[in-house]
């Protein structure tokens, strides 16, 4: 029977923050550059791969145009990765309490419930900073395409919200804060502005944390020198996290085309408005054919791997134990 004890929440809320803080920072502009590519339409590509679209990006908006966005994620990336992995740990340990182990089944539930609690914080973080990320690319377009004439097809125009994407040809991109968005979705939607693309973040995180948890910890159970000493090697847990996220995320992708593509409140000359989930896949698959789903998928599992391998060892390392004076507890030794 596996030692019982218990977990200590507050704590798990420290590791996940600040793991998903120096995730988030390492691997941010390849999150820019998938945004870009899952956005762009067949006929109208800027950019060739991930290599260009970053090269380009530094060479009209500057090296800091790569971070466009970082703000708001790195403020909500510690409530969102904190809420993600505490949830897991925390409904890990209450599914163990009755045998002492975790079957798959309970496992993939545990991640169910997480990827369910995170899209709380994860549905306006991904909203606002899809915004600020896009920006540059609808602003090159304009470039490139001088009689392209952005508009902004939600309903009502908003002046904030243009202010960001409508420049001339040899203008810059017009720098607009998640602040700005956010006061004017609030005015012209309400609170459900926020939460555009709610049911569309759900199939990507769901199936996601199903996915990820349950492979992340049978991964790190492997690398264990042996049953009287569980504990497992840094490099171990940053491999297992990076494989399970790199998994995980291209087993997603399509969801995640299907996400960004809704979230995005700015359109380009040409491209498609969508009207819901299954609206947005029809019209993907018949006008772009399936591979449109795969855009950004090796951006995406380049963005994931990483930045969940140093989630998970910043998270193991117990910062929030160190700091509240507890002892770190592994849950998935549990």
């Amino acid at each position: 029977m596996a030692q019982q004890q218990q977990i200590s929440l507050p704590a798990k809320l420290i590791n996940g923050g600040f793991a998903g803080m120096v995730g988030v920072t390492c691997v941010f502009p390849i999150d820019l550059a998938k945004t870009r590519l899952q956005n762009q339409r067949s006929g109208q590509q800027l950019y060739k791969n991930m290599m260009d679209c970053l090269l380009k990006t530094v060479k009209s908006e500057g090296y800091f145009g790569m971070y466009r966005g970082a703000a708001v994620n790195l403020t909500l990336v510690t409530p969102e990765k904190a809420i993600k992995l505490a949830a897991n740990d925390f409904f890990r340990h209450h599914l163990s309490k009755d045998s002492g182990r975790l079957t798959v089944l309970k496992e993939m539930l545990a991640g169910c419930c997480a990827g369910m609690c995170q899209v709380i914080i994860t549905t306006p973080m991904e909203m606002l900073k899809i915004q600020l990320q896009d920006a540059g690319r609808l602003a090159a377009q304009q470039r490139v395409m001088p009689s392209v004439v952005t508009a902004l097809k939600m309903g009502g125009t908003s002046a904030v919200l243009s202010r960001s994407y409508n420049a001339s040809p040899a203008s810059q991109v017009i720098r607009v804060s998640a602040t700005q968005i956010t006061r004017e979705l609030l005015r012209t939607k309400g609170v459900t502005g926020l939460y555009r693309g709610l049911g569309a973040t759900l199939m990507r995180d769901i199936p996601f944390s199903v996915v990820y948890f349950p492979l992340f910890a049978h991964l790190h159970q492997l690398g264990q020198h042996s049953s009287e000493n569980p504990t497992v090697p840094f490099y171990w847990s940053f491999m297992s996290g990076c494989l399970a996220g790199s998994i995980a995320a291209v087993a997603v992708s399509p969801c995640d085309v299907v996400k960004t593509r809704l979230q995005s409140l700015k359109k380009g000359a040409n491209e498609e408005t969508y009207n819901g989930v299954v609206d947005c896949v029809r019209k993907i698959m018949r006008k772009e054919g399936p591979r449109a789903f795969l855009k950004g998928a090796s951006c995406r599992a380049l963005v994931i791997a990483p930045l969940f391998g140093i989630a998970q060892v910043v998270y193991f390392v117990g910062v929030g134990e160190f700091l509240l004076g507890y002892t770190p507890y592994n849950i998935y030794s549990a």
